[in-house]
């Protein structure tokens, strides 16, 4: 597979919180999604994740909350991103 790597990043947001982002460009869609996009961006707390995106192969787009995991519409890369740093956001530590 030819993937290109189009973004990996980590935002520390405080001593026990960071945000990790890693996104692929791929040369045609994994099983489950419409899109040319592997994904993972995750909100780990004290060592735990508790808010992870992804595209796992299989499962498609969807978000992870503790325990819960929810269909996600992917729109575009820029959509995925703001609608992620939205949850941060929103989140509560």
């Amino acid at each position: 597979m030819n993937a290109r790597l189009m973004l990996n990043q980590r935002y520390i947001l405080s001593e026990n919180v960071f945000v990790e982002m890693v996104v692929w460009l791929l040369p045609s869609p994994l099983s489950g999604s419409h899109h040319g996009f592997k994904y993972r961006l995750a909100l780990v707390v004290d060592g735990n994740c508790v808010l992870r995106y992804d595209n796992e192969a299989g499962k498609g787009d969807h978000k992870d909350i503790g325990g819960d995991e929810i269909p996600y519409v992917f729109t575009s890369p820029k959509a995925l991103l703001d609608d992620f740093w939205n949850d941060v956001d929103n989140w509560r530590f």
